[in-house]
């Protein structure tokens, strides 16, 4: 579950945790469809690409305070690295969430 500490909204959706080398690497490359946002973290980039991917996906760029200072939306084969390292990605189906730059979240 997603919870925005900003506008006290709570996002019933399942997280997947990237935490290691392989689940970053593989990401949602492949996937036919997702009903859940997959959380990236232990990151030595920040950069990401929609390649091997079969939809459009928004990805949110989180510092250590988990608050979002960068959105992008992507269509498949793009790639795209944000104005600063982040500390977490979260991505999502294009427009499944209404979170906003300068939103504070938690991951439950």
């Amino acid at each position: 579950m997603i919870f925005n500490k900003t506008t006290n909204q709570h996002y019933n959706i399942k997280i997947i945790h990237a935490y290691s080398f392989f689940k970053r690497f593989k990401g949602l490359m492949g996937k036919k469809n997702f009903d859940f946002a997959m959380l990236f973290s232990n990151l030595k980039d920040s950069s990401i690409h929609t390649h091997f991917m079969r939809f459009e996906i928004d990805a949110y760029f989180l510092d250590e305070n988990k608050v979002v200072f960068e959105k992008v939306s992507l269509k498949p084969w793009k790639f795209y690295k944000p104005s600063k390292k982040a500390k977490y990605i979260l991505e999502t189906k294009k427009d499944l969430l209404k979170i906003k730059i300068g939103d504070e979240l938690e991951f439950i």
